[in-house]
């Protein structure tokens, strides 16, 4: 067992400060009771944001966290998404030598063109060029998703290319929002976003906010409702789930593990009641592919090795200063 605020310090020094920032990608599944899960939690959040890094807490009582692409479509509705585009925008005009007069500002095509006494038309020509360079050659990110970015930037920057109604449409499509897939094809995107190509979207939003300045994503996953009783109060309208659905969720947890090696700069924080190790029937029991990838058969019976994938918090206060990393093995 580790206590909650040692080891929070741990990942701010060993993961956040260097690692993620740097490009790695790490999965921890975090066991303790509710206090100690809300302690990190609180403490997970800021630690991101002194590192630049974007945080998401996904509450498993409001959104189906087995569905990757409805886990997807939270995410996207906590961010600025116009933000991000006029960094974008900004960003491709300073690179093309056309700076923009004020850092952060909204400025349009018109304004801009204005401000350097160049023509409108030929401005447009080097900026989309621009786009194309900046965002649809970065095959780091999946092809809908450039596109929808190059959208956006493009209202953003009001070239007159892209109506109000698409820009909303594309930002619905983002959200999970979207009624109609047919008001994107104006846009040229032409499927919805299922779980089919979620997780891909999901990569290619890390690599849009490396883009964008910040130095990753930070994930975090309360999945307490796993583990409360499914008959509730007529009042209670949080989200139950069955074990089918537990095991879809697992399942999904167990492919972003094996996708640490393809992409980078994200943590995801998994917080669990005790349960997870102890319920045979809704616990780490029931689904051995991830059980064999994060439990620890072998482990000191005094102490939980921090840079392992389930921790054990508490409120013991042991050190494990002791830890090392030679060569990434931990000594």
């Amino acid at each position: 067992m580790i206590d909650t605020d040692r080891y929070c310090d741990f990942l701010q020094t060993h993961y956040f400060r260097s690692y993620i920032p740097e490009g790695g990608a790490a999965v921890k599944f975090c066991i303790g009771e509710p206090t100690s899960l809300g302690r990190i939690e609180a403490s997970l959040g800021e630690m991101a944001r002194q590192a630049g890094m974007v945080s998401v807490t996904i509450d498993a009582a409001k959104t189906k966290v087995q569905m990757i692409d409805q886990l997807f479509s939270a995410i996207a509705r906590t961010l600025d998404w116009d933000q991000l585009a006029r960094t974008t925008v900004n960003r491709v005009c300073h690179s093309l030598g056309y700076g923009v007069p004020a850092e952060n500002q909204r400025i349009s095509l018109a304004e801009l063109a204005q401000h350097y006494g160049y023509d409108a038309r030929e401005l447009l020509r080097d900026v989309n060029r621009g786009f194309q360079s900046d965002i649809f050659k970065d095959y780091a990110m999946v092809q809908e998703f450039r596109i929808a970015m190059i959208r956006l930037c493009q209202f953003e920057f009001k070239t007159g290319q892209v109506t109000d109604a698409e820009a909303d449409a594309i930002r619905a499509w983002l959200q999970g929002e979207l009624s109609q897939i047919s008001l994107l094809r104006n846009t040229r995107i032409f499927r919805r976003i299922t779980r089919a190509n979620a997780r891909s979207m999901l990569f290619s939003l890390v690599q849009w906010l490396i883009k964008n300045g910040y130095s990753g994503l930070l994930l975090t996953l309360d999945l307490q409702q796993f583990f409360l009783p499914r008959f509730r109060d007529a009042t209670d309208l949080s989200l139950r789930y069955t074990k089918a659905a537990i095991v879809d969720a697992y399942e999904s947890l167990r492919q972003l593990i094996d996708n640490t090696d393809e992409f980078g700069h994200m943590a995801t924080i998994v917080c669990l009641p005790p349960e997870f190790v102890s319920d045979r029937t809704r616990g780490l029991d029931l689904y051995q592919a991830l059980k064999l990838r994060i439990y620890d058969e072998i482990r000191d019976e005094t102490r939980d090795n921090p840079f392992g994938a389930l921790i054990r918090l508490g409120e013991a206060h042991e050190e494990f200063s002791t830890f090392s990393t030679v060569n990434g093995d931990v000594s």
